[in-house]
């Protein structure tokens, strides 16, 4: 029998130096990677007479009847939300836009891509702005997909090294730590939907280990062209390179086995469930039919310059926080604010504190840390906790899993109803919010991709609505006063006002805690560390 080598310490230490200096000298390589200097980007715009289109068409008598105003649909359900993008695609005739973070290559992610791919098959102009962080292992399938005659992909804020992104972060953090959060995707400057969805199975609900609770519009309408404007600014901005200029070309027959595993991913069984869901909902029906019920009211796009990611943070003309702050600052009798991650800050908390003591209604619903897929976000926010509780602030934690009702609970189709969490069926078995709207004197709405924390004000690029809507004001503070407390823990002072409580309504009665709920001892400890780091800046 012959026996097994041991490795030496020696030899072992030796190793890991290796390692270590091969890693290293990667890294240097990698650092030295630059974007090219010389591209070429043929401005294109929306295009701006589409009244002919059939979606143009449909729309019509009614946009007729409501002179001035635009249609506004809110789309909490994930399939939904889905079946509205798929249709649009389907609808199409000359354009399709679209400008996301987050895009997956899962079953919802592929088969977006491939209802663009028959869109241009059929002679539709499609552009997608995608932001660059998070496509990496897909420059072969980008490559393939730009080089269709009628489909154009351009990165936003790239990665100059396309293999070890490591090297960038390392040696040119302040640029690719800032992103394009921005989501919207219209069809034939017609129709758009602008929300918090990335592209991916757990914001469509076709993810059964997690489901994102999120919320998009869909408009039509005045907005509809202020979104294509928002649109071409980032498009034909100097960090929105064409994927030519960055990706390998592809090989001969890299189109065709595309198709194919598309088509692979269609006749999945889980695939074809999940499309089969989509096809029951009532809003694919009433959409295509032009029956669905918009309500008609003022709205308008507010959003961040793309020159953003190449000034310093303090650049205040190419944010649109100023444009929030005017929008919401100055309630009247409530405040309603709804983030994933939120960190508010000392200012923020010491606004929302002066709202309260003012007498202002100030309610915030974000994640538990149970709930939450961020941990260091959860630190930034628990710092403040106990301040804006103190000042008058209700806090509201949405409890990991119970946001979603069972299939054959919720899923309600209200006409133009903000519904959050419990709204729409999932069957995941986690959730975590992902919502971002805020709601003043039940009057007023945002809808966008826009965070309450330093990162979508100071770093990332965002993009929202704010629409002048009773209703959708209305229902958001309804959901706050009748849902919400069902569905997540509400976070109170200790009665002594030395600690903090953690109240979950039960059908059996009120549960209370004194330390987060549904988080181990590791967990918290982690957030306790986090809490005294200097990362504010970054979250």
């Amino acid at each position: 029998m012959s026996s097994v080598p041991i490795a030496s310490p020696a030899s072992s230490i030796a190793s890991r130096l290796l390692a270590t200096a091969l890693l290293g000298l990667a890294l240097v390589v990698a650092g030295c990677s630059s974007l090219p200097s010389q591209v070429q980007r043929n401005p294109t715009t929306a295009f701006a007479n589409t009244a002919e289109t059939s979606l143009g068409k449909t729309f019509a008598k009614v946009e007729a009847a409501h002179p001035g105003l635009s249609g506004i649909r809110a789309l909490p359900s994930a399939e939904d939300a889905y079946a509205a993008r798929i249709l649009l695609a389907r609808g199409a005739e000359r354009s399709l836009d679209l400008q996301y973070y987050i895009w997956r290559n899962d079953t919802t992610g592929k088969l977006m891509w491939q209802a663009l791919w028959d869109a241009a098959e059929r002679g539709v102009r499609v552009r997608v702005l995608l932001d660059d962080a998070n496509t990496a292992g897909l420059d072969p399938m980008l490559a393939a997909l730009d080089a269709h005659p009628n489909i154009e992909i351009r990165l936003f804020n790239p990665f100059a090294n396309r293999g070890l992104r490591a090297g960038d972060f390392a040696f040119d953090f302040s640029r690719v730590n800032r992103r394009m959060h921005n989501k919207s995707f219209t069809a034939d400057n017609q129709l758009t939907i602008v929300g918090g969805r990335n592209i991916g199975d757990e914001y469509f609900g076709a993810n059964m280990e997690l489901g994102f609770q999120d919320l998009d519009v869909l408009a039509v309408g005045p907005v509809v062209r202020e979104v294509s404007t928002a649109f071409d600014l980032f498009w034909n901005s100097p960090s929105a390179y064409p994927a030519a200029s960055l990706l390998r070309p592809p090989g001969p027959n890299d189109a065709a086995e595309l198709v194919t595993g598309w088509n692979r991913v269609r006749n999945d069984p889980v695939a074809m469930r999940y499309l089969e869901a989509v096809r029951k909902t009532p809003l694919l029906v009433e959409l295509g039919q032009g029956s669905l019920a918009f309500d008609w009211t003022q709205a308008r796009v507010v959003h961040d310059d793309p020159a953003k990611v190449l000034e310093p943070d303090d650049r205040a003309d190419l944010q649109m926080l100023p444009q929030l702050e005017a929008a919401f600052a100055h309630p009247r009798r409530e405040l309603d604010l709804v983030s994933p991650y939120f960190v508010p800050g000392k200012d923020g908390t010491q606004s929302l504190v002066a709202m309260a003591k003012a007498g202002i209604q100030v309610r915030v619903l974000t994640n538990s840390l149970a709930a939450t897929d961020v941990s260091a976000v959860h630190a930034g926010y628990s710092k403040y906790r106990q301040r804006l509780l103190e000042g008058g602030v209700r806090v509201y934690e949405l409890k990991p899993g119970d946001g979603v009702p069972p299939p054959d609970e919720g899923g309600k189709d209200e006409r133009s109803g903000v519904q959050l969490p419990g709204s729409g069926r999932s069957g995941s078995s986690a959730a975590s919010l992902h919502a971002k709207t805020f709601a003043v004197d039940r009057e007023r709405i945002f809808v966008g991709s826009f965070n309450l924390d330093p990162r979508s004000a100071r770093l990332n690029t965002e993009m929202g609505v704010i629409i002048d809507s009773p209703q959708l004001a209305g229902h958001l503070a309804n959901q706050l006063d009748t849902v919400i407390p069902d569905k997540a823990f509400e976070v109170r002072m200790q009665p002594d006002g030395r600690g903090l409580v953690w109240i979950d309504r039960t059908p059996q009665g009120e549960v209370r805690t004194n330390s987060e709920p549904g988080a181990g001892a590791v967990k918290k400890l982690w957030i306790d560390l986090l809490e005294v780091l200097p990362i504010e800046w970054l979250l």
